[in-house]
């Protein structure tokens, strides 16, 4: 079985939340946010030994197919694969399909974010262990979902329904989930996110999947059917001379729709895997302030005798090495510095960050980003 699991990891996105330490030059997914190697590193690392390495995919950017071999060392040329331009994750999916299936007609694809913090790696790959065997019957989509501790509005969520046995291969021992997909939701606003919290039946989207390359296949065609028909265009041009110019032209039209909103709404029947293992989406300096003080050293390790804090309470700094940043009397605040910018934030307004990339690009200040 194992020689049909592929895990595809999508690496195309800017990161313009976490400004200034992702720019265009190098995105946040190349970025090593808790000095233990980026991000990009960490996710392939995770899943080597469910996943052989020759099946393994990566879909970046021509930028990022630049950036990996400094990220990875010797990952496989072969399977980088190169989107000309971002599309959203619905055509992302759909050009990596057709490169998998053509490489494997009986692959069973785990499709993983490039930027996501997983904690306890055993217990995600239990998770995907199972979730491969669900997928393998053919019978339709598994995604994971993640138990909400709070009304968060930054997350998608889904709904779930009637509760299913795990395989028996995965039940023994095991503190995870199955549930029918009742329903999708896009980022709600506090109300709508405090209603999903004290229901108990909305889980985060964490945005991870795992299919049957004949059942996302089977989706595609029947909720989505103009990328469908691209998707076959793609597929019987790869390999030929004019596998690019296919793509390139493909690109040109189609336009950009998440595979959620595509696909996952409309998909039936959607299996969605709940369990604990430690996620957090990477997507805001709120979020990676989160897991920094998850992860602070213990009081005996040696900290950074350049960081000086007085009277401080809840302040994150992130700055270059070898650089002294002292902060007094200041609480909930998070500072990040580098060679030619400075973010100074109010914790709980990250989210903003993505604003002030806007407005630099609108005045021109381009080498800023």
């Amino acid at each position: 079985m194992k020689k049909h699991v592929y895990a595809l990891i999508m690496a195309g996105g800017l990161g313009k939340q976490l400004w200034p330490v992702s720019r265009k030059k190098m995105p946040k997914q190349f970025v090593d946010l808790f000095d233990e190697g980026t991000m990009i590193a960490k996710t392939v690392h995770r899943i080597r030994g469910t996943v052989n390495d020759d099946n393994i995919f990566i879909i970046t950017s021509e930028q990022g197919r630049k950036l990996i071999s400094a990220s990875l060392g010797s990952f496989r040329p072969d399977n980088i694969i190169v989107e000309p331009s971002s599309r959203n994750t619905a055509p992302c999916i759909a050009l990596a399909t057709a490169h998998i299936k053509k490489r494997d007609p009986d692959a069973v694809t785990i499709v993983l974010p490039s930027d996501h913090f997983v904690h306890d790696d055993k217990a995600f790959i239990h998770i995907l262990e199972a979730g491969i065997e669900i997928a393998s019957a053919k019978e339709g989509l598994v995604t994971i979902g993640i138990k909400a501790d709070r009304p968060e509005t930054e997350y998608g969520y889904i709904q779930v329904d009637e509760k299913l046995s795990i395989p028996m291969a995965f039940s023994a021992g095991c503190e995870y989930m199955l549930f029918r997909a009742k329903a999708f939701a896009e980022k709600p606003d506090l109300n709508t996110a405090m209603e999903f919290l004290e229901s108990h039946d909305f889980y985060w989207n964490s945005g991870v999947f795992i299919w049957h390359i004949d059942a996302i296949s089977r989706e595609f065609e029947r909720s989505m059917p103009d990328l469908y028909k691209d998707l076959l265009t793609i597929y019987d041009s790869l390999g030929t001379e004019n596998e690019h110019k296919v793509i390139e032209d493909v690109y040109s039209w189609i336009h950009p729709i998440s595979i959620d909103y595509g696909i996952m709404e409309k998909a039936d029947p959607v299996f969605v895997l709940t369990g604990e293992f430690g996620w957090t989406d990477l997507g805001s300096w709120d979020e990676v302030m989160k897991v920094a003080g998850r992860r602070s050293s213990p009081p005996d390790e040696k900290q950074d005798d350049l960081l000086v804090q007085i009277d401080c309470e809840n302040v994150f700094v992130k700055k270059p090495a070898g650089k002294v940043v002292c902060t007094i009397g200041i609480s909930d605040v998070i500072i990040v510095e580098t060679d030619n910018a400075l973010l100074i934030c109010k914790k709980g307004h990250s989210q903003s960050v993505s604003d002030v990339v806007d407005i630099l690009r609108r005045d021109g200040l381009e080498k800023y980003l």
